[in-house]
């Protein structure tokens, strides 16, 4: 089974932040693939075959998953430079080593000029999502 829709990783840095309006026409589009692979009606029951069988995550949460994943990259040096500059550890950071944030592995959050689409920039929500993130997913070999 495919582990992925193809066309649906594109842009999820464009895509984080978007108001769910905007989403539920991807997300109904990747609706009818899943009843179309698993060969089910249109009203039969299919959140666990999803979940077991084709390993989707709904839009949203893959959206946010794919960031994370990037972000994994930028720390570990298996992303391009321009982004994994912009995934900085607080520890890395002389003057800010001594913080709590740095002892849990936290990143800086870049300041970004427009507050409209600041959700959206990777140099802010990258970081972000990956400071949400519970304490036993992120490591710190980084550091």
């Amino acid at each position: 089974m495919p582990s992925s829709p193809a066309g649906s990783d594109y842009c999820n840095s464009v895509l984080h932040g978007v108001n769910a309006v905007h989403l539920r026409p991807l997300q109904n589009v990747l609706n009818s693939a899943k009843h179309i692979i698993l060969r089910k009606q249109r009203l039969d029951y299919i959140t666990a075959d999803i979940r077991d069988l084709l390993h989707w995550l709904p839009v949203q949460q893959r959206i946010e998953y794919k960031m994370c994943m990037l972000v994994y990259k930028c720390l570990h040096q298996s992303a391009p430079i321009y982004l994994s500059e912009l995934c900085i550890p607080v520890a890395a950071i002389a003057t800010r080593s001594h913080l709590c944030s740095a002892v849990q592995g936290n990143l800086v959050i870049s300041y970004c000029r427009t507050k409209q689409y600041r959700q959206r920039c990777f140099a802010y929500s990258g970081p972000a999502l990956w400071n949400s993130l519970p304490q036993q997913f992120v490591t710190r070999r980084f550091h």
